[in-house]
């Protein structure tokens, strides 16, 4: 989800909620302790070099339970870190405290923010030798071509 999408969507809503895909919320007490534009740039195992940015957003459970943030709040600290940091319209990164700082993709279901697992991937595995997928197929369904084949004393062997 990209910057602009939560700016449109924030006026429309009575709450700030962030859910897991696991159905768990992030308490109601969050804070949103940094919004940030953050620059990668790397090189990839085939020795491409790329650069991505994303939007971050961290928020961090404070037990501080008198706290709420509203959506016309986080819309201004959205509106303050564009003007101040030149924050551009990427897609958002969310860092939230699990076990460990969790990254997460954005998305919404119509009422709460979705904060969806990431994972690792390779970019360049067409140039480090990793195997593709053979496609798996069962045995019973292969068909046998009948015009190769010998049969005992067809004289063919």
């Amino acid at each position: 989800m990209k910057l602009s999408q939560v700016k449109v969507l924030l006026p429309t809503l009575e709450n700030v909620t962030f859910k897991l895909e696991n159905e768990s919320f992030v308490p109601e007490h969050f804070h949103v302790t940094e919004i940030g534009m953050v620059t990668k740039n790397f090189i990839d195992c085939g020795g491409v070099i790329r650069t991505e940015k994303t939007v971050n957003f961290q928020l961090w459970n404070a037990n501080d339970f008198e706290h709420r943030l509203k959506p016309a709040k986080l819309l201004n600290i959205i509106q303050l870190s564009e003007e101040k940091l030149g924050i551009e319209d990427a897609e958002i990164e969310v860092e939230y405290q699990s076990d460990t700082i969790g990254k997460y993709s954005l998305a919404f279901d119509g009422t709460n923010f979705i904060l969806q697992n990431k994972t690792t991937n390779c970019l360049a595995q067409d140039q480090c030798g990793i195997p593709q997928e053979k496609q798996k197929i069962k045995l019973s369904e292969l068909q046998t071509a009948q015009t190769s084949s010998c049969s005992p004393n067809s004289g063919c062997c």
